[in-house]
């Protein structure tokens, strides 16, 4: 009885805190003896009671640390306090943890002196507009320099950029005049816009009444000369009925009598009828083709 319950309690202090589950996207480092024995993935692991130890725990995530500013001094002696985050990943648990004492710290000096390094090259102008190069500069830095840590440095981002008060302040000044010129200059080409098209529509406006009113000329003498067209036409046709039916004596004689209340009109004074009034349709015949012969002149 004695002999079971040892067993027991061999089994509940010794065997079952020996098996040990490791969980997705956690690596475990084993050391035997006090020397590196393995590296244990997720999944169900037993690790030898009293021999085996293990040494560290890492997380396979991708990690991300918001250094805090430091201060940096630019070409031109500015200067200045620019903090950086920094996303790395354990690629070696093995590296990671014999690699290097304390890998954070470390990442975050190693952050630091090139900082300094990299805005050291720089000026302040370059500085606030470069932020693209100088994570690009970064980040191969690190990671090159974290390679023997076991340690992929994914991305660097520059924070934030912040110069001295007075700079800021001067700084403020220039953008707050530049915003000012620009606004003038946008509003004088408005303006000069604007005075162009009200020219133009005045111009279109001018020549468009111009237009209308030849247009208007034309298509009253165009009226004119139809309506004188008409009537001419009329006339001759009126001429050509009266021969076609070879009008008699009588039909002359009113002929005449018209063509005589014609001349009258004109600027004539005096009329001379013949005596013979017989002779009056031949008189109306040539009075007829005088004002005919009139008429076709004009």
């Amino acid at each position: 009885m004695d002999i079971l319950l040892a067993i027991i309690v061999i089994v509940l202090v010794v065997v079952i805190p020996s098996i040990k589950i490791v969980p997705q996207a956690k690596s475990y480092v084993i050391e035997r003896l006090g020397s590196y024995y393995k590296t244990w993935g997720n999944g169900l692991h037993f690790k030898v009671p009293f021999i085996d130890r293990i040494a560290n725990v890492t997380s396979m995530k991708e990690i991300v640390k918001d250094f805090a500013p430091q201060p940096v001094i630019t070409s031109d002696n500015v200067t200045m306090q620019i903090d950086t985050v920094v996303y790395f990943q354990i690629t070696n648990p093995n590296l990671y943890t014999y690699g290097v004492e304390n890998p954070i710290s470390a990442i975050e000096n190693l952050t630091a002196t090139t900082l300094r390094n990299i805005i050291g090259e720089l000026e302040l102008d370059q500085t606030l507009t470069s932020r693209d190069i100088i994570n690009t500069k970064m980040r191969a830095i690190l990671d090159e320099a974290t390679d023997p840590w076991g340690i992929k440095v994914n991305r660097v981002e520059v924070k934030n950029i912040l110069p001295p008060r007075d700079i800021q302040e001067a700084m403020e000044k220039q953008m707050r005049a530049e915003r000012e010129r620009r606004e003038k200059i946008l509003q004088a080409e408005g303006e000069k816009k604007s005075s162009i098209l009200i020219a133009e529509g005045e111009k279109e406006s001018a020549i468009l009444r111009a237009e209308a009113h030849r247009e208007s000329k034309i298509r009253m003498a165009e009226g004119e000369a139809e309506a004188l067209l008409k009537i001419k036409q009329a006339e001759a046709e009126g001429i050509k009925l009266l021969k076609e039916a070879k009008a008699d004596t009588s039909v002359l004689t009113l002929k005449s009598y018209e063509a005589l209340s014609k001349v009258a009109e004109g600027s004539a004074t005096k009329i001379i009828i013949p005596s013979n009034m017989e002779g009056i349709a031949t008189f109306g015949t040539v009075l007829n083709e005088m004002l005919d012969k009139k008429d076709s002149k004009k």
